[in-house]
């Protein structure tokens, strides 16, 4: 093996350029050549390569985003799309590939790894989803930034006794609400693995409210309610005031936390060193603070068993 190709795909993650250096500096400490791919799989259909040194790679870690871009390629999906991209890995004589993304580029990177190309792949999703791992790169990042957010939102509902629902990103995973409010961040938490009811919702509100406790925050994951009928609802019923803020893509720039670009570092030299022993088909990940891999095609974004986080939020919104 004398060069290794690596590209970000899907959801751009703070602590993807991380990710690269990463990988670049381990191949580079190996001897060995690699070739950036510019837009994703896009990229290799389309034969965005360009070659990526140990001095091109120097100052990027604590950048936002991905220096590489990144993409959602529709025509990678199709046959005639993967061929194309086969053809320019042999083009560029790239002999292995690290792709950095979720769980739908690690759907591509199995099928290339199908096809003979040696593929390991790196976690980076702000959403957290990949049940194999504790966390991917980007999740801490988020977080912080989510907190930040409440926290602002936070203090005017406290100066006018308001409730607020914030919506957070997550798609079909709740830890960036669980872990927000964990955090301290909002009073009541609806997430796909324990979704609240409007009339549950209304319920704890009405205690909360009862208790002498006026300013209230309600977080929820993305995609489990219309937003304004939930809202209507919760004015209708309780006779209050109610706002909503959907943080949207706010949560997925700025710069990368130290956690984030740690787990990045670990990660790609992982990555590397797995291609070097002429590993394929492979992910890795941390778990219980250890580096660890496991088989692509094991890999899968699901609605992970936390009850002991939500035990101990319990205990502490009680």
């Amino acid at each position: 093996m004398i060069r290794i190709g690596v590209l970000t795909s899907g959801g751009d993650a703070p602590g993807m350029n991380a990710a690269v250096r990463a990988v670049v500096k381990a191949a580079n400490y190996y001897n060995i050549e690699v070739m950036g791919i510019r837009c994703g799989f896009q990229g290799l259909i389309d034969e965005k390569i360009i070659k990526l040194s140990a001095n091109d790679v120097d100052d990027i870690a604590d950048k936002g985003g991905t220096v590489l871009k990144t993409s959602r390629s529709l025509k990678f999906m199709e046959i005639s799309g993967r061929e194309k991209a086969l053809r320019t890995l042999r083009k560029f004589g790239i002999d292995a590939l690290v792709v950095i993304g979720g769980e739908g580029s690690f759907k591509g990177a199995l099928k290339l790894h199908e096809l003979g190309i040696n593929v390991i792949g790196i976690p980076g999703t702000i959403d957290n989803d990949l049940s194999y791992t504790d966390y991917a790169i980007g999740f801490d990042t988020t977080l912080n930034t989510v907190l930040e957010c409440i926290g602002r939102i936070k203090d005017t509902d406290f100066s006018h006794d308001k409730t607020t629902i914030v919506e957070v990103m997550g798609r079909y995973c709740g830890d960036l609400a669980l872990y927000s409010a964990l955090a301290g961040g909002g009073e009541i938490v609806s997430t796909p693995e324990k979704k609240l009811d409007y009339e549950t919702i209304c319920s704890e509100l009405s205690l909360r409210i009862n208790s002498g406790k006026n300013d209230n925050l309600v977080i929820i994951t993305e995609r489990m309610y219309d937003l304004e009928a939930l809202q209507h609802y919760i004015e209708d019923k309780l006779g209050i005031s109610v706002r909503t803020s959907v943080l949207g893509f706010i949560q997925r720039g700025g710069q990368p936390s130290a956690f984030d670009r740690v787990l990045a570092s670990k990660l790609g030299v992982a990555a590397v060193k797995l291609l070097i022993e002429g590993q394929s088909g492979k992910a890795v990940g941390i778990k219980d603070n250890q580096v660890m891999d496991i088989e692509l095609i094991n890999v899968n974004a699901k609605i992970i068993d936390k009850q002991d986080q939500y035990r101990l939020l319990e205990t502490l919104l009680n």
